[in-house]
Protein backbone atom coordinates (compact mmCIF):
# COMPACT_ATOMS: atom_id res chain seq x y z
CA UNK A 1 0.00 0.00 0.00
CA UNK A 2 2.92 2.53 0.81
CA UNK A 3 4.64 1.60 -2.17
CA UNK A 4 1.40 2.27 -4.27
CA UNK A 5 1.09 5.71 -2.53
CA UNK A 6 4.80 6.82 -3.23
CA UNK A 7 4.12 5.73 -6.92
CA UNK A 8 1.08 7.97 -7.22
CA UNK A 9 2.75 10.90 -5.30
CA UNK A 10 5.31 10.36 -7.69
CA UNK A 11 3.03 10.51 -10.27
CA UNK A 12 2.01 13.84 -9.70
CA UNK A 13 5.33 15.29 -8.65
CA UNK A 14 6.55 14.26 -12.28
CA UNK A 15 3.12 15.54 -14.01
CA UNK A 16 3.44 18.85 -12.10
CA UNK A 17 7.14 19.18 -13.21
CA UNK A 18 6.26 18.38 -16.73
CA UNK A 19 3.34 21.39 -16.42
CA UNK A 20 5.24 23.62 -14.87
CA UNK A 21 8.13 23.23 -17.72
CA UNK A 22 5.54 23.27 -20.30
CA UNK A 23 4.42 26.51 -19.02
CA UNK A 24 8.03 27.96 -18.64
CA UNK A 25 8.09 26.90 -22.31
CA UNK A 26 5.08 28.81 -23.30
CA UNK A 27 5.93 31.54 -21.22
CA UNK A 28 7.11 35.10 -23.44
CA UNK A 29 7.89 37.00 -19.94
CA UNK A 30 11.62 38.53 -19.57
CA UNK A 31 12.82 38.79 -15.82
CA UNK A 32 15.00 41.65 -15.56
CA UNK A 33 18.38 40.66 -14.70
CA UNK A 34 19.21 43.76 -11.93
CA UNK A 35 17.12 46.66 -10.23
CA UNK A 36 18.66 49.23 -12.77
CA UNK A 37 16.68 46.88 -15.79
CA UNK A 38 13.71 46.66 -13.26
CA UNK A 39 13.33 50.32 -12.90
CA UNK A 40 13.46 51.21 -16.63
CA UNK A 41 10.99 48.65 -17.77
CA UNK A 42 8.64 49.77 -15.11
CA UNK A 43 8.56 53.16 -16.31
CA UNK A 44 8.42 51.82 -19.75
CA UNK A 45 5.56 49.74 -18.66
CA UNK A 46 3.88 52.26 -16.65
CA UNK A 47 4.47 55.79 -17.98
CA UNK A 48 4.47 54.89 -21.39
CA UNK A 49 2.46 52.01 -22.33
CA UNK A 50 -0.16 52.25 -19.23
CA UNK A 51 0.26 48.72 -18.94
CA UNK A 52 -2.36 46.57 -15.93
CA UNK A 53 -0.78 45.05 -13.11
CA UNK A 54 -1.74 41.58 -15.29
CA UNK A 55 0.26 42.97 -18.36
CA UNK A 56 3.12 43.53 -16.35
CA UNK A 57 3.11 40.36 -15.25
CA UNK A 58 2.68 38.93 -18.72
CA UNK A 59 6.21 40.88 -19.74
CA UNK A 60 8.46 40.60 -16.45
CA UNK A 61 7.09 37.33 -14.47
CA UNK A 62 7.21 38.74 -11.58
CA UNK A 63 4.29 38.65 -9.00
CA UNK A 64 2.30 41.09 -7.87
CA UNK A 65 4.03 41.30 -4.59
CA UNK A 66 7.21 42.56 -6.25
CA UNK A 67 5.96 44.52 -9.11
CA UNK A 68 4.06 46.53 -6.26
CA UNK A 69 7.32 46.77 -3.73
CA UNK A 70 9.25 48.21 -6.75
CA UNK A 71 6.93 50.77 -7.66
CA UNK A 72 6.54 51.82 -4.57
CA UNK A 73 10.40 52.07 -4.11
CA UNK A 74 10.85 54.12 -7.15
CA UNK A 75 7.63 55.86 -7.02
CA UNK A 76 7.00 54.79 -10.41
CA UNK A 77 2.91 55.99 -10.69
CA UNK A 78 0.81 57.36 -13.43
CA UNK A 79 1.25 60.80 -11.73
CA UNK A 80 5.31 61.20 -11.91
CA UNK A 81 4.81 60.36 -15.54
CA UNK A 82 7.54 63.06 -17.58
CA UNK A 83 5.96 64.98 -20.06
CA UNK A 84 7.47 65.77 -23.82
CA UNK A 85 7.86 68.96 -24.84
CA UNK A 86 6.55 69.91 -28.17
CA UNK A 87 10.01 70.08 -29.57
CA UNK A 88 12.24 66.96 -28.27
CA UNK A 89 12.53 64.32 -29.76
CA UNK A 90 9.68 61.89 -30.50
CA UNK A 91 9.04 59.58 -27.84
CA UNK A 92 10.55 56.01 -28.74
CA UNK A 93 10.89 53.03 -26.29
CA UNK A 94 11.20 49.66 -26.48
CA UNK A 95 8.06 47.29 -26.86
CA UNK A 96 8.03 44.94 -23.57
CA UNK A 97 6.12 42.81 -24.65
CA UNK A 98 3.31 41.97 -21.78
CA UNK A 99 0.01 42.91 -24.45
CA UNK A 100 -0.12 41.57 -28.41
CA UNK A 101 0.34 44.22 -30.39
CA UNK A 102 -2.03 43.14 -33.32
CA UNK A 103 -5.70 43.16 -33.06
CA UNK A 104 -6.53 40.67 -35.11
CA UNK A 105 -4.17 37.63 -37.20
CA UNK A 106 -2.86 36.91 -33.89
CA UNK A 107 -2.62 32.88 -35.23
CA UNK A 108 -0.53 34.67 -37.54
CA UNK A 109 1.69 36.09 -34.82
CA UNK A 110 2.32 33.63 -31.68
CA UNK A 111 4.65 34.90 -29.19
CA UNK A 112 5.47 38.30 -30.47
CA UNK A 113 9.44 38.95 -30.15
CA UNK A 114 9.94 42.73 -28.81
CA UNK A 115 13.64 42.62 -29.28
CA UNK A 116 12.83 44.00 -32.76
CA UNK A 117 10.10 45.98 -31.90
CA UNK A 118 9.82 49.52 -31.00
CA UNK A 119 6.86 51.84 -29.50
CA UNK A 120 6.72 55.10 -30.99
CA UNK A 121 4.45 57.69 -29.96
CA UNK A 122 2.53 60.00 -31.44
CA UNK A 123 2.78 63.95 -30.76
CA UNK A 124 -0.85 65.15 -30.38
CA UNK A 125 -1.77 61.85 -27.86
CA UNK A 126 0.88 60.97 -25.46
CA UNK A 127 -1.46 57.86 -24.67
CA UNK A 128 -1.37 56.58 -28.32
CA UNK A 129 1.62 54.83 -30.23
CA UNK A 130 3.19 52.61 -33.23
CA UNK A 131 4.69 48.82 -33.05
CA UNK A 132 7.15 48.93 -35.55
CA UNK A 133 8.37 45.69 -36.31
CA UNK A 134 12.21 46.18 -37.48
CA UNK A 135 12.37 43.54 -38.91
CA UNK A 136 9.56 40.90 -38.83
CA UNK A 137 10.98 39.34 -41.62
CA UNK A 138 13.59 38.65 -43.80
CA UNK A 139 13.36 35.91 -46.89
CA UNK A 140 16.42 35.13 -48.91
CA UNK A 141 17.18 32.37 -51.33
CA UNK A 142 17.87 29.90 -49.18
CA UNK A 143 13.62 30.61 -47.54
CA UNK A 144 12.82 32.42 -44.87
CA UNK A 145 15.55 33.31 -42.87
CA UNK A 146 14.11 35.10 -40.06
CA UNK A 147 10.59 35.65 -38.18
CA UNK A 148 9.70 37.99 -35.26
CA UNK A 149 7.21 35.46 -34.12
CA UNK A 150 5.97 32.26 -34.36
CA UNK A 151 3.76 31.36 -37.70
CA UNK A 152 5.13 30.39 -40.69
CA UNK A 153 8.17 27.88 -39.77
CA UNK A 154 12.05 29.67 -40.91
CA UNK A 155 15.05 27.76 -42.05
CA UNK A 156 16.12 27.49 -38.16
CA UNK A 157 13.04 26.08 -36.99
CA UNK A 158 13.39 23.99 -39.81
CA UNK A 159 16.81 22.42 -37.97
CA UNK A 160 15.34 22.26 -34.23
CA UNK A 161 17.48 25.58 -33.83
CA UNK A 162 16.63 28.18 -31.60
CA UNK A 163 17.45 31.68 -31.78
CA UNK A 164 18.47 33.43 -28.34
CA UNK A 165 16.99 36.49 -26.84
CA UNK A 166 18.21 40.10 -27.50
CA UNK A 167 17.59 43.43 -26.38
CA UNK A 168 17.56 46.80 -28.27
CA UNK A 169 20.95 48.70 -27.35
CA UNK A 170 19.60 51.67 -25.85
CA UNK A 171 22.22 54.26 -26.79
CA UNK A 172 23.07 57.82 -24.52
CA UNK A 173 22.23 59.75 -27.77
CA UNK A 174 18.47 58.77 -27.55
CA UNK A 175 19.12 55.71 -30.98
CA UNK A 176 18.25 51.96 -30.58
CA UNK A 177 20.15 49.34 -32.24
CA UNK A 178 20.57 45.96 -32.40
CA UNK A 179 22.45 43.16 -34.42
CA UNK A 180 21.71 39.51 -34.96
CA UNK A 181 24.29 36.77 -36.14
CA UNK A 182 22.45 33.95 -37.15
CA UNK A 183 24.16 30.37 -36.99
CA UNK A 184 24.57 30.11 -41.09
CA UNK A 185 27.03 33.82 -39.87
CA UNK A 186 24.56 36.48 -41.61
CA UNK A 187 24.42 39.06 -39.48
CA UNK A 188 21.68 41.91 -40.23
CA UNK A 189 20.73 44.91 -37.85
CA UNK A 190 18.29 48.01 -37.44
CA UNK A 191 19.09 52.09 -36.14
CA UNK A 192 16.48 54.14 -35.14
CA UNK A 193 17.23 57.78 -34.73
CA UNK A 194 14.22 60.18 -32.90
CA UNK A 195 13.69 63.42 -33.87
CA UNK A 196 11.15 65.57 -33.34
CA UNK A 197 9.80 65.79 -37.29
CA UNK A 198 10.18 61.59 -37.38
CA UNK A 199 11.89 58.85 -36.79
CA UNK A 200 14.84 57.90 -39.10
CA UNK A 201 15.96 54.38 -39.56
CA UNK A 202 18.44 52.29 -41.37
CA UNK A 203 19.08 48.36 -41.64
CA UNK A 204 22.01 46.48 -42.94
CA UNK A 205 22.58 42.60 -43.43
CA UNK A 206 25.73 41.47 -43.66
CA UNK A 207 26.55 38.25 -45.71
CA UNK A 208 28.92 36.31 -43.56
CA UNK A 209 28.00 32.96 -45.70
CA UNK A 210 30.37 31.24 -48.49
CA UNK A 211 27.86 32.16 -51.64
CA UNK A 212 25.93 35.45 -52.42
CA UNK A 213 22.76 35.82 -50.92
CA UNK A 214 19.45 36.92 -53.36
CA UNK A 215 16.29 37.29 -53.01
CA UNK A 216 16.29 39.44 -49.85
CA UNK A 217 13.53 40.60 -49.23
CA UNK A 218 12.23 42.42 -45.64
CA UNK A 219 9.05 42.72 -44.27
CA UNK A 220 8.99 45.85 -41.38
CA UNK A 221 5.49 46.27 -39.60
CA UNK A 222 3.88 49.24 -38.49
CA UNK A 223 1.12 48.27 -36.23
CA UNK A 224 -1.54 50.77 -35.25
CA UNK A 225 -3.43 48.75 -32.19
CA UNK A 226 -2.45 51.18 -29.70
CA UNK A 227 -3.39 54.51 -31.52
CA UNK A 228 -6.13 55.70 -31.08
CA UNK A 229 -8.23 56.86 -34.10
CA UNK A 230 -6.39 54.44 -36.44
CA UNK A 231 -7.42 51.08 -35.78
CA UNK A 232 -10.22 50.31 -38.17
CA UNK A 233 -9.48 46.97 -39.62
CA UNK A 234 -10.26 48.17 -43.21
CA UNK A 235 -8.14 49.80 -46.13
CA UNK A 236 -10.50 52.81 -46.47
CA UNK A 237 -8.38 54.90 -44.63
CA UNK A 238 -4.80 53.73 -45.80
CA UNK A 239 -3.19 55.84 -48.76
CA UNK A 240 -0.12 53.89 -50.76
CA UNK A 241 2.16 55.81 -53.18
CA UNK A 242 5.37 53.83 -52.83
CA UNK A 243 7.36 54.03 -51.04
CA UNK A 244 4.51 55.98 -48.97
CA UNK A 245 2.08 53.93 -46.89
CA UNK A 246 -0.13 56.15 -44.76
CA UNK A 247 -3.20 55.59 -42.19
CA UNK A 248 -5.71 58.39 -42.18
CA UNK A 249 -7.31 58.86 -38.55
CA UNK A 250 -11.35 58.44 -37.88
CA UNK A 251 -11.08 62.55 -37.62
CA UNK A 252 -9.59 63.26 -41.19
CA UNK A 253 -7.08 65.12 -39.89
CA UNK A 254 -4.16 62.77 -38.52
CA UNK A 255 -1.78 60.70 -40.49
CA UNK A 256 0.76 57.98 -39.59
CA UNK A 257 3.41 57.67 -42.57
CA UNK A 258 5.91 54.98 -43.11
CA UNK A 259 8.37 54.40 -46.18
CA UNK A 260 11.76 52.06 -46.74
CA UNK A 261 13.77 52.58 -49.59
CA UNK A 262 14.40 51.09 -52.05
CA UNK A 263 10.64 49.99 -51.65
CA UNK A 264 9.72 46.17 -52.88
CA UNK A 265 6.09 46.05 -51.84
CA UNK A 266 3.87 48.89 -50.18
CA UNK A 267 0.69 47.33 -48.86
CA UNK A 268 -1.40 47.23 -45.39
CA UNK A 269 -3.04 44.30 -43.40
CA UNK A 270 -6.36 45.45 -42.60
CA UNK A 271 -7.13 42.31 -39.94
CA UNK A 272 -3.64 43.64 -37.41
CA UNK A 273 -4.39 46.35 -38.64
CA UNK A 274 -0.99 46.97 -39.65
CA UNK A 275 1.24 49.26 -42.70
CA UNK A 276 3.94 48.30 -44.69
CA UNK A 277 6.74 49.46 -47.57
CA UNK A 278 8.49 46.48 -47.26
CA UNK A 279 12.03 47.01 -48.87
CA UNK A 280 14.59 44.58 -50.25
CA UNK A 281 18.14 44.34 -49.70
CA UNK A 282 20.29 44.12 -53.18
CA UNK A 283 21.97 41.00 -54.08
CA UNK A 284 24.83 40.43 -51.03
CA UNK A 285 28.14 38.99 -51.96
CA UNK A 286 30.21 37.13 -49.46
CA UNK A 287 31.55 39.01 -47.25
CA UNK A 288 29.32 42.48 -48.44
CA UNK A 289 27.42 44.37 -46.46
CA UNK A 290 23.52 46.09 -48.04
CA UNK A 291 22.04 48.77 -46.38
CA UNK A 292 18.03 49.95 -46.23
CA UNK A 293 16.68 53.70 -45.34
CA UNK A 294 13.69 53.55 -43.96
CA UNK A 295 11.04 56.53 -42.51
CA UNK A 296 8.07 57.27 -40.14
CA UNK A 297 6.34 60.59 -39.38
CA UNK A 298 3.01 61.73 -37.77
CA UNK A 299 0.98 64.48 -40.04
CA UNK A 300 -1.63 66.85 -38.69
CA UNK A 301 -3.86 68.45 -41.71
CA UNK A 302 -5.72 67.22 -44.97
CA UNK A 303 -2.84 67.25 -48.19
CA UNK A 304 -1.51 63.55 -47.57
CA UNK A 305 -0.49 64.14 -51.74
CA UNK A 306 1.81 67.88 -50.41
CA UNK A 307 3.04 65.65 -47.16
CA UNK A 308 4.94 63.59 -49.31
CA UNK A 309 6.38 65.92 -51.39
CA UNK A 310 7.63 67.61 -48.54
CA UNK A 311 8.86 64.46 -46.41
CA UNK A 312 11.04 63.45 -50.12
CA UNK A 313 12.37 67.09 -50.46
CA UNK A 314 14.22 66.19 -46.87
CA UNK A 315 16.30 63.84 -48.71
CA UNK A 316 15.53 60.90 -46.36
CA UNK A 317 16.53 57.78 -48.52
CA UNK A 318 20.31 59.01 -48.47
CA UNK A 319 22.23 57.74 -45.22
CA UNK A 320 23.35 60.34 -43.01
Amino acid sequence: MLRRILCGIALVVASVSAFDAQEAELSNARRPANDGELRYWLENMIWHHRFTPDEIREATGLNAAEIDAAMRRWEITPATRPRRKPDEPLLVVPYPGGRHPRIGFLDGAVRPQRETKLSIFTPWDDTSYVVADLPEAVWSNLGLTYLAHTHVPTIWDQQNVKLEPLEWNRQDDGTFDFERVLPNGIRFGTKVRPAADAVRMEMWLTNGTGETLSDLRVQNCVMLKGARGFTAQTKENKVISSPYVACRSEDGRHWIITAWDPCHRPWANPPCPCLHSDPKFPDCAPGETQRLQGWLSFYEGTDIDAEFQRIEATGWRKPE
